[in-house]
């Protein structure tokens, strides 16, 4: 048994028992309904802008993107817009292509060796799957939460919700999105268990977002389904919270707390995890430049002036050395005498 995820299991296990029983039992609503949310607030913005100036202020001097096809440079040889892009707009389409379908990611291959020796690449999409249902439907639940600190809710949101919610199975309707994020990071968490390379590499910061999320879906799927949560109370606490004029509705349960504590240490743990890639794909050079190496010639702006000591003053210099040594020269003496002799 892998102790990085056991130790990260026991970890989300406690803290949700830490907000039931602190509400429950202890009476600690304010704790973790307001106190806990605006320091998560601030932790994360604080968090988010303390990252992206980091990443703002590291120095690329020189043209880096990752290529993986032909950059432009003769005209009949026909450059890789896309792949290789030499052009604002064609860095613009790369980046909306990885943001929007994480098209590096479909385009990953596996290696596998044979007897012979004999190597195969086959394509590896269940990876690519796996991500895209994961952040599409951790989108569309975050979107659809909006409804608890808006009014109105905008109509698209109202859209959204209609669009996810189009299974009429029962009251309440059913949202796929909150299932499909249960079993999008499930897949994401079986996928470090079962490839040995992926369990070797990963760590309890790996396993631990996973279960967080895995917490925050689960416990809302119980309370939507299950034990029919006071909708009203959570609109006016989330209402309260983002008036700044916080409400304590008692009709809400310790579940809730236990789900709202979930989001609150992901919100606080986001900035310093590898979560923050969200961030951290606007500003990889590895990704946002134009590989225009063969048109511009770049300089590196952080050079500083260095003294140049050529050969010709160096030889000016030590000549009569160069020859009491042995060592060859390209003046004679008398030739270097007479040239300084004509410059004057």
């Amino acid at each position: 048994m892998n102790v990085n995820y056991v130790a990260s299991l026991i970890t989300v296990v406690v803290l949700f028992l830490i907000a039931y029983v602190g509400t429950e039992a202890l009476g600690l609503t304010a704790l973790f309904g307001v106190v806990i949310p605006y320091l998560a607030l601030v932790v994360f913005l604080a968090g988010v802008v303390y990252r992206v100036l980091g990443w703002a202020r590291s120095p690329v001097p020189f043209r880096i993107p990752s290529t993986c096809g032909q950059q432009k440079s003769l005209p009949w040889i026909k450059p890789a817009t896309i792949d290789n892009p030499s052009t604002t707009g064609g860095v613009l389409v790369r980046m909306a292509l990885e943001i929007l379908f994480f098209r590096s990611l479909f385009r990953n291959t596996k290696t596998r060796l044979f007897d012979g020796p004999r190597i195969s690449y086959e394509w590896e999409k269940w990876l690519w799957l796996g991500a895209i249902v994961f952040h599409y439907s951790f989108l569309t639940v975050l979107i659809r939460h909006f409804r608890f600190f808006l009014e109105p809710v905008p109509v698209p949101f109202q859209w959204l919700e209609a669009l996810d919610g189009f299974l009429q199975v029962g009251v309440p309707g059913i949202m796929l999105s909150g299932f499909a994020l249960l079993a999008g990071v499930t897949f994401l968490f079986l996928r470090r268990i079962f490839i040995p390379q992926v369990r070797y590499i990963s760590l309890a910061s790996d396993y631990f977002p996973l279960f967080l999320i895995m917490g925050i879906a689960i416990s809302g799927i119980f309370m939507r389904y299950i034990t029919k949560t006071d909708v009203v109370g959570v609109k006016a606490l989330a209402m309260g919270l983002i008036t700044f004029q916080p409400v304590l509705p008692e009709t809400v349960s310790g579940v809730f707390y236990g789900h709202f504590f979930f989001v609150c240490i992901l919100l606080a743990y986001f900035p310093f995890s590898k979560l923050m890639h969200l961030g951290g794909i606007f500003m990889s050079p590895t990704r946002n430049l134009a590989n225009n190496n063969r048109e511009v010639h770049h300089v590196n702006p952080w050079n500083y002036p260095v003294k140049i000591h050529t050969y010709d003053k160096y030889e000016d210099e030590f000549r009569e050395k160069m020859i009491e040594a042995g060592l060859p020269v390209e003046k004679e003496p008398e030739a270097a005498s007479s040239e300084e002799e004509e410059k004057e």
